[in-house]
């Protein structure tokens, strides 16, 4: 028991003072004499006892009800030693990722563990409370309330272990107070097992809420190929957790237009595909969805086809170009082929691949026309001649990097290895190819690398890459080599071109690195823009003279079609779609620790929390005492002989 004002249990001592007049009563009693002195003595004797007990009883009541008003003065209570005197620190991290749309026992659990916190917290404390996008300082629940009641959910959640150092951020460094961190969530499973930093100048308690079920149906992914008939179609990829789903409805719209519908069944915890033929040369801003009441996030995907734009190729040859020609054909490429000495230099500045195809010396004028290009987002791809200026080609790439081409070789080597990692050969081959018809060359240049594309076999680069430039260590032409004759030049030369402008995909992923390429050319304060119905953003970018390359992570933070426009000009459409890792209900196994609490409910942590902090006052219990003791003094007095 503790007391608030405990200067008032000095006047216990005054307690003393009726004890002493009770033992030295000053009353002197006057002896009477009588003629039958033996039964009056009797008589006095037994009055004396009954008396002293009546006395006695009546200081004890006396005695106890005043120690029971010095006690009330003192306002004795009953408390934890540990938050006595202390003020608490409160910081609560609330998970509003997609996985909290899940039904729990009385509803959505995120919205159902906001409507508890609201109910538990105090009208006049302050608390800080952060979700993953917001944080609220220092806020009291009327500060708090219509933007709880109003949080949206979002695709980018924090690590657990993130969210439980953020709040630890959040409290002041005062050791004097109660801090207390609170991780409101669902759980769930994330790459690695589940673990907390241990502070024991820290009260953390975790709040698991549990869905009903976990079933769940899902879109995990969309992308384009050609079937055996050379039909273009949609692929569709399903998935399915905790039960079969069966006759699963899947519609196709292209806007707000439905174009087809079919039904798939998928297996408990498995996948499956469902095909959509998409028409060729057909514009679309497509969606792709599903009924399923678990989770909605994961129930539409957004797909865009735009119309192609042509990659700008610029090929500089003193060899034959026919095999150019056959690879950048019309329909994807629009190729300007020259010879060197009828070269159009205006060409280079508005082309997005240049190649210079065996060209036996390369000019001063050249070279800084190539450089230029290359500071400007262009790519080129450099094929040596037989017998080229080696000084001319050593001075080209110095421009570039300080891995160039060292002394010719005459040797026949074989081209062996492919180095299936490099982004050039990016889904290419279903499978690495390790036993093929090696190509061969007659003679070479000698290139020292780290990274190549292509190897010979003894290591020694044939094709690699620096910064900009693409660049083979040897002649390609009939004379020297058979690597026209080999499949390997179509998928190379082919992703060359096509990587030199990263053209936009059919739809891109938030929360993950996204980079593509628009074919326009800005003015000086030109800035592109993505727009919707839900959200305008200015995303990263950077322009160069044919080009501007896009950049995009966390922004746009909602799904959908979002048009790309220079100010109020329009130029094409982009898909962005929720990542879908939060689609798989599967938790973790969380049991109270040494580090933490673990509770079922936001209302059963706080009423928990509310009875470890709570104060019980004492203080009218001992007024009643008091007051119990003086009516039996009373009693004792009128009732007592």
């Amino acid at each position: 028991m503790l007391f608030k004002h405990p200067e008032f249990l000095y006047a216990l001592f005054a307690l003393i003072i009726p004890i002493l007049v009770h033992l030295f009563q000053l009353r002197r009693f006057k002896k009477v004499a009588f003629s039958n002195v033996q039964f009056l003595k009797a008589v006095t004797m037994q009055t004396r006892k009954s008396s002293q007990i009546k006395k006695w009883l009546t200081l004890l009541t006396r005695l106890l009800a005043l120690a029971a008003l010095i006690f009330a003065f003192a306002q004795p209570f009953l408390a934890s030693e540990e938050v006595v005197g202390k003020k608490s620190e409160t910081v609560i991290y609330l998970d509003n990722s997609f996985s909290m749309q899940a039904k729990g026992a009385n509803g959505p659990m995120l919205q159902r563990a906001i409507q508890e916190l609201l109910s538990a917290l105090p009208e006049e404390e302050k608390i800080s409370i952060f979700t993953n996008t917001e944080t609220y300082r220092e806020v009291s629940k009327k500060d708090i309330k219509n933007d709880l009641l109003q949080l949206n959910y979002t695709s980018n959640q924090i690590p657990y272990t993130a969210a439980y150092l953020k709040g630890k951020q959040l409290l002041s460094d005062d050791s004097g107070t109660i801090k207390r961190v609170i991780l409101v969530s669902d759980f769930q499973q994330k790459d690695g097992s589940f673990e907390l930093p241990e502070d024991i100048n820290t009260k953390t308690s975790l709040v698991q809420l549990q869905p009903v079920t976990r079933q769940n149906i899902a879109i995990d992914s969309l992308y384009l190929e050609r079937n055996i008939n050379n039909e273009l179609v949609l692929n569709v990829l399903l998935s399915n957790t905790d039960s079969n789903a069966d006759n699963t409805s899947i519609a196709l719209y292209n806007d707000d237009k439905l174009i087809a519908k079919t039904s798939v069944s998928i297996p408990k915890n498995g996948t499956t595909t469902t095909q959509f033929r998409i028409e060729e040369n057909t514009k679309i801003n497509g969606k792709v969805f599903l009924e399923d009441p678990t989770l909605t996030f994961d129930n539409t995907r957004y797909f865009t086809i735009n119309t192609p734009e042509k990659i700008k190729v610029v090929a500089i040859n003193e060899a034959s170009d026919s095999f150019i020609k056959n690879i950048y054909t019309p329909d994807e490429f629009l190729l300007i082929s020259s010879k060197f000495d009828a070269l159009n230099y205006n060409d280079i500045s508005n082309a997005n691949l240049v190649i210079l195809n065996e060209v036996k010396q390369i000019p001063i004028s050249l070279i800084n026309t190539l450089q230029s290009f290359a500071n400007r987002g262009g790519t080129i791809c450099f094929v040596p001649a037989i017998d080229g200026d080696l000084a001319s080609y050593t001075q080209f790439i110095s421009g570039f990097s300080k891995e160039g081409l060292l002394s010719k070789q005459t040797k026949e080597k074989k081209i062996t290895t492919i180095h299936f990692s490099h982004p050039l050969y990016k889904g290419v081959f279903d499978k690495k190819v390790r036993n093929f018809q090696y190509p061969k060359v007659n003679s070479y240049y000698q290139a020292t690398v780290n990274n190549p594309i292509l190897s010979f076999e003894d290591t020694a680069p044939f094709l690699y890459k620096t910064n900009g430039l693409y660049i083979f260590t040897a002649s390609i032409n009939t004379e020297n080599s058979n690597f026209k004759n080999s499949p390997l030049i179509v998928p190379t030369l082919y992703n060359i071109g096509k990587q030199s402008l990263q053209l936009s995909d059919i739809s891109y992923t938030i929360g993950q690195t996204n980079t593509y390429d628009i074919a326009v050319s800005l003015g000086q304060d030109g800035i592109l823009s993505l727009e919707s119905d839900q959200e305008s953003v200015i995303p990263l970018q950077q322009s160069f003279a044919t080009k501007v390359r896009i950049t995009t992570d966390d922004v746009p933070s909602v799904s959908g079609i979002y048009a790309l426009k220079d100010k109020e000009e329009f130029i094409q459409h982009v898909s962005y779609n929720y990542n879908t890792s939060e689609s798989d209900l599967e938790y973790y196994n969380i049991k109270t620790t040494t580090t933490y609490e673990v509770s079922d409910s936001v209302a059963a942590l706080f009423k928990q929390i509310k009875e470890e902090t709570s104060i019980h006052d004492l203080w009218k219990w001992f007024i009643i005492f008091a007051l119990i003791f003086l009516l039996i003094e009373i009693l004792l007095l009128k009732y007592l002989k």
